[in-house]
């Protein structure tokens, strides 16, 4: 009996031991693989996780932009009853300027810095794992290369407009010895040679794109679709970097389309979980006191009869009152965009690049084509043809009218970044919450103790 007793007590221990039931098996998350499990003759199943992790890691900017920097550019105010610091600290109010650990964005970043970062190093995941795959023919290698090259520029966008004059890294492959700080020009002229080598690798790659992308993507899952997609880009790029005729070069290569609808363009994709919700949309008239509301000034400028203003402002039965430190700040219309939370973002279109293509013209004096492709804009929205003066001065004024009631609210920050660019930011209004308008974000926290710790 003695003997069976041990025997018994040792079965159980082995057992124990042998299946510890607080050792948690590590799970590897298929979209998001380890670079070790996918660096050495990858599968196309391993191949198509990684397409997809790489698109799904492209829209993780959008909350974090949508709500900080619209509201920077006075498009929105999102108001939040339940923290206050959504309001003081994010329109600079009592004198609030960002610092490197800021509310909304802390020590890393966040959707601002951290996150695209993270899509860009999936990007040369996606780049090495395909090169090194022996299931891949060159055509398709190229193929992904260009793609993942397209996605990158663009997240690399995100972090130079947050920097701005701080500048940026442009060389992340080793994260333990990234490359060094390149000013916003430099980080431009390298953004726009990695579109260039992404073009040229979606010229080699024959016309069928070789895995699935999600639904945002219909009409731009081919070969030529993700090369006038990268022109559409390199075209938002152009005119950040003042390259007036690139551009138009540019754009007559992109999806830009006088005559076709305005709101064609690729979209980010969302859904119920594990995907996420689009996260602009809010019931209308909902008794709710956390939610995005149009800016005031945004409804007080608005040209009579715009459809832009119909189809996108509801006005609410009952405002939203939020009280700061400094004012009460009262939201009377909020955003009507989205059908549902499941409803598409695009994030370019060609309402964008009717946009770009007119502000190219007016800058190199091309009057006519400018004023043409401004009235493509204003006769969508039934404010009939522009009347005004055609200086090179009141064009531009004109067109960045234009982009405030076209893009309004669009996952870029794009009155902030249109202010800034044109030295404007003046102009953008504080009275409505007496507040600031910041220029820019300093370098993230996590990366100042970096260089400290590795003598960077």
């Amino acid at each position: 009996m003695k003997k069976f007793q041990i025997f018994i007590f040792s079965s159980v221990v082995a057992f124990l031991f042998g299946c510890n039931p607080l050792k948690v098996k590590e799970l590897t998350d298929p979209n998001n693989p380890s670079e070790a499990s996918v660096s050495n003759n990858a599968s196309r199943r391993q191949i198509q996780f990684l397409v997809t992790g790489l698109e799904q890691r492209h829209k993780g900017y959008v909350t974090n932009i949508c709500q900080a920097w619209n509201t920077f550019g006075r498009e929105i105010w999102y108001l939040n009853a339940s923290d206050p610091r959504f309001q003081t600290d994010w329109l600079g109010q009592a004198g609030r300027v960002p610092d490197a650990a800021y509310f909304g964005f802390g020590a890393t970043g966040g959707g601002s810095y951290a996150t695209p970062y993270q899509a860009i190093k999936q990007g040369l995941v996606l780049i090495d794992a395909a090169n090194n795959s022996g299931a891949l023919t060159t055509q398709e290698k190229n193929a992904l290369a260009g793609f993942a090259k397209t996605i990158m520029a663009y997240q690399y966008l995100i972090p130079a407009n947050w920097l701005y004059e701080n500048g940026i890294r442009t060389d992340i492959k080793d994260p333990l010895k990234p490359g060094p700080v390149r000013s916003y020009t430099a980080a431009l002229g390298f953004i726009d040679s990695l579109l260039t080598a992404g073009y040229n690798d979606l010229n080699n790659a024959g016309s069928v794109f070789p895995f699935t992308l999600t639904a945002g993507f219909n009409g731009f899952n081919n070969i030529d679709g993700l090369k006038r997609l990268n022109k559409a880009i390199t075209a938002r790029v152009a005119i950040y970097r003042k390259d007036w005729q690139g551009a138009l070069n540019a754009l007559n290569q992109s999806f830009m389309n006088l005559t076709g609808p305005l709101s064609a363009g690729p979209s980010h994709s969302f859904g119920a979980p594990p995907d996420g919700f689009n996260p602009m949309f809010y019931v209308l008239d909902a008794n709710i006191n956390t939610i995005i509301v149009v800016h005031p000034s945004v409804i007080a400028d608005a040209t009579p009869g715009d459809s832009r203003v119909a189809a996108k402002f509801h006005q609410r039965s009952a405002p939203v009152i939020v009280t700061t430190d400094a004012t009460p700040l009262v939201g009377t219309h909020q955003d009507k965009r989205w059908a549902t939370n499941t409803a598409a973002m695009p994030f370019i279109k060609n309402e964008e690049l009717i946009l770009i293509k007119a502000e190219a013209h007016a800058q190199l004096n091309q009057t006519t084509d400018a004023v043409n492709a401004i009235n493509v804009i204003r006769t969508a929205a039934s404010i009939g043809n522009y009347g005004g003066a055609t200086s090179q001065a009141a064009l531009i004024n004109e067109i960045l009218y234009q982009r405030r009631y076209s893009l309004w609210a669009e996952p870029w920050g794009h009155r902030w970044i249109d202010a800034r660019r044109y030295d404007r930011l003046n102009t953008i209004p504080t009275s409505f919450d007496q507040g600031t308008i910041f220029k820019q974000f300093p370098r993230p926290q996590a990366e100042i103790n970096w260089d400290l710790y590795s003598g960077g």
